[in-house]
Parts: structure tokens; C-alpha cells; sequence
């Protein structure tokens, strides 16, 4: 249920409404608008009666939400939500590039790379520290190692970070060193860790599960947000397929059907999902093209001794073509490509 205030509502009568909700044992949402207030309500196990708050003075409407995701859903908000990390802000009318190695292998490797990244004009770094691998014989990360590397390498060169969270132990370590925590496609419906990560003041990118309907990324989505973080971007990634010529189907029809149904941030990660280095660039342009608020990509310079995903990462000179592209693109299409980031903070 999305209980609208009238414009001219009184602060009481808000407060009056809230307590009502809270009274019948639900939790209410405050969203404010343009011209005036919606309350959105979660915790109902029942439909809710429009009647019951129509009657409560300042009320104008009460519409129900059909959707089983409802914070993440444009019912509760209709505009585009900002999501920021740092200087760098997902949302309408911004795009913004994150690039970096796939892992961090060592500090040399990862500053290297970030200087390069930072130089072709990126606006945050990635780097893995967990990796959650197929294999148990696979290079699995550096763990605290690697998230310290990465954080003095982007300290070094003035970026924001992401890195990805396996569990509630690597969670609290990455929470310390990272400004976002990626939650990955094998995580999307860990449901104790994303309610983990719902606690946290941190901004969270939850990437979109190998065989995940986008009704279930959604739902992942609204575990997050029900429990008070609203800083989420989405990353669509690719789903797996029975065809062998990409790594997986990079699905870029979720963009605009994301939109249509949600407010949150959108972005793609075309590496991982054609896992194949001259797919790259075609797919993050037609991500910009479809509407998408950011793309990430990987990016080495020596692919070949890469400890992971070596065969879909840029060379520092691709990327800057990539980029260089990307501007061209986001002129015609009237998006501004986010300026570099300023220095993070420590």
C-alpha cells in the first residue's frame, strides 16, 4: 500500500499516520515527492483496506502495491533514485565507468593497472580480493591482503572503490576498506547476507544471479532496501545459456525493463558476461545505447599472466578507446559522462 498525502497536509496528521501504520503492526516508508509525501508500507501479510487511510485526515490516496517487490519498485517511487559513492553518482542523465583488474594479484600489478584506468578516464576502481571461483584448485584472492592493495592503490591515483563481499566474515572486512560492496551473481539470494548488508551505510551493487528471473534480482533488492539501505545499483551480467560462444547471454533487454519497473540505478558488466575481450567494447557501447547508468569492465595490462579472467580483459589501450567511444556516445544521447572522481577518502 502507498498512502499519498495531500499537498497541503499538516506535519501532525503525517505523524498521526505513521503511528497508525505502526499500530497495526507494519513498518512505514516515508518518501518524500515533488509537491508532497507518500508512506509506503511493508510488513503486511494481507491486502490492506484503501478505506482505513482514506478516513485518516490528510490522506489523499491509498493505492495499492500488486508488486511483490515494493520498495524497489516505481509504485513506491516514482522518480530515479541517486546512488553516490563519493564524488561518482549513479543516476538519471549520469554515466559512470568502472574499470580495473578482475583480481588483485599484487600491489605492483594493481597500482600499475589503477594508474592506467585513472589516465583512460575511469571514475572508480574494481579490483577482486574474494573470489568466488569455480573451481577449488582457482586462484581464490588475497583476501585482507588484497583489499588493503586495493585501497592504497586507489588512494594513490584518487578513486572510489568496489570489491566484492563472499559472507558476513569478508563483509565487515570489506565494509572497512571498500567505499561500494559488490554482492555477486552467486551470492544475489543469500538472503543473510544481504540483509547484513541492508544494515550497513555503505552503497551496494548487487549483481544479478546466473539464472536469476528479474523478478528474483528485484526481490534480492528489496531485502536490501528493507532494511534501510536504499543505495543499491543494480548489474546485470549475463545469465547462463547452453550456447558456448560467450561465456553467458549478456541479457541488455533487463535495462529498460529494469527502468520500467524499478527506480534504482542500473548498470552492465560486459566482461563477465561474454567473458571474451572483442565482445567488450560493442557491449558496453549498446549498454550506454540501452539506457544503462554505468558499465564495468575489466582491464590488465598483461591478460596473459592474469591469475583470473584473463581472456576478457582490456588492454590499457582498448579501454581508452572504449572510453574515448563512450564520450562520442554520450553526447549523441545527451548523457553526462561522470567526471573523474576527486580523491576518496580514507
Amino acid at each position: 500500500m502507498l498512502v499519498v498525502m495531500k499537498s497541503d497536509f499538516a506535519d501532525e496528521q503525517l505523524v498521526a499516520v505513521l503511528a497508525h501504520i505502526r499500530g497495526l503492526g507494519f513498518t512505514p516508508h516515508v518518501l518524500p515527492g515533488d509537491h508532497s509525501v507518500a508512506v509506503g508500507i511493508t510488513g503486511n501479510r494481507r491486502a490492506l483496506n484503501p478505506g482505513e487511510f482514506l478516513a485518516l485526515p490528510g490522506v489523499k490516496e491509498a493505492i495499492p502495491v500488486t508488486r511483490p517487490f515494493k520498495l524497489a519498485s516505481r509504485d513506491f517511487q516514482r522518480r530515479d533514485s541517486e546512488v553516490r559513492v563519493g564524488d561518482v553518482v549513479f543516476g538519471p542523465g549520469r554515466f559512470v565507468v568502472i574499470a580495473g583488474p578482475c583480481a588483485v594479484e599484487s600491489a605492483e600489478q594493481t597500482l600499475r593497472i589503477a594508474h592506467k584506468v585513472k589516465a583512460a578516464g575511469a571514475h572508480m576502481l574494481r579490483g577482486g580480493a574474494f573470489k568466488p571461483r569455480s573451481s577449488p584448485y582457482s586462484f581464490q584472492g588475497l583476501g585482507l591482503d588484497g583489499l588493503r592493495i586495493l585501497r592504497e592503490a586507489a588512494r594513490a591515483v584518487g578513486l572510489p572503490t568496489v570489491t566484492e563481499a563472499l559472507d558476513l566474515r569478508s563483509l565487515e572486512m570489506v565494509y572497512e576498506h571498500a567505499d561500494m560492496i559488490q554482492i555477486g551473481a552467486r551470492n544475489m539470494q543469500n538472503f543473510t547476507l544481504l540483509q547484513e548488508v541492508g544494515r550497513l551505510d555503505k552503497p551496494v551493487m548487487l549483481k544479478r544471479g546466473m539464472s536469476a528471473t528479474i523478478d528474483e534480482w528485484l526481490m534480492a533488492a528489496e531485502y536490501i532496501l528493507e532494511q534501510g539501505n536504499s543505495r543499491i545499483v543494480l548489474c546485470e551480467r549475463g545469465v547462463r545459456s547452453f550456447d558456448p560462444y560467450t561465456r553467458n547471454i549478456l541479457d541488455l533487454s533487463a535495462v529498460p525493463v529494469i527502468k520500467g519497473l524499478s527506480h534504482l540505478p542500473v548498470m552492465v558488466d560486459p566482461s563477465h558476461g561474454t567473458g571474451q575481450r572483442d565482445k567488450v567494447i560493442p557491449m558496453a557501447l549498446a549498454s550506454l545505447a540501452a539506457g544503462a547508468n554505468a558499465v564495468m569492465v575489466d582491464v590488465h595490462d598483461r591478460p596473459g599472466e592474469a591469475l583470473c579472467d584473463g581472456p576478457q580483459a582490456l588492454l590499457p589501450e582498448e579501454f581508452q578507446s572504449l572510453r574515448t567511444r563512450l564520450g562520442r556516445l554520450a553526447e549523441v544521447m545527451a548523457v553526462t559522462l561522470q567526471p573523474s572522481a576527486a580523491r576518496a577518502s580514507p
